[in-house]
């Protein structure tokens, strides 16, 4: 079930990568997939949104996404090197023109004093054209329940999918 405001962003962003001829993607760890359902319960998302990567797994994130495993063993999972490489990744390997990026800790268990539960990095990637490949990273920390979390960071993406969209209208 996708929340009201979720729902609202999503449509909302998927005008505006249809009037912008853009693709959209993600790569999520602690979101299992909430952002490509977020976006797939719009309809006629297909115009849009050809797919996803689920990288719950280090392995995925490695093999498929193509991040460095020295940045996984230094940095871990839930780190700003690690979601941006995700980003790019997705972007690149679903050939899509801005991609989003989520690796977190959602909880109940699993944080730490460093990274607490609610820990969670999002990256966002675009390239557009002849613009040169852009990838911004911002660390949140959210609170409540798993699924909370996992709404909370499903909602910062789609806003910040949707800000650099519109910073593209001419």
């Amino acid at each position: 079930m996708v929340d009201l405001d979720i729902q609202g962003l999503a449509e909302t962003l998927g005008s505006e990568l249809q009037r912008l001829k853009w693709r959209v993607t993600s790569a999520e760890s602690c979101t299992g997939g909430g952002i490509a359902a977020a976006i797939t319960s719009v309809a006629g998302a297909s115009a849009w949104f050809d797919g996803a990567v689920v990288s719950y797994a280090d392995r995925i994130k490695r093999d498929f996404l193509g991040v460095d495993q020295q940045d996984l063993d230094r940095f871990g999972a839930v780190s700003e090197p690690v979601v941006r490489q995700m980003a790019v990744g997705v972007l690149n390997r679903l050939d899509a023109n801005i991609a989003v990026a989520v690796s977190g800790i959602a909880g109940p268990d699993g944080g730490s004093d460093e990274k607490p539960v609610g820990t969670v990095w999002i990256a966002w990637a675009h390239g557009v054209g002849q613009e040169p490949l852009q990838a911004d990273a911002r660390c949140m920390h959210f609170h409540g329940t798993r699924a909370e979390i996992q709404a909370q960071t499903v909602a910062e993406a789609l806003r910040g999918l949707l800000s650099i969209a519109e910073s593209h209208r001419k």
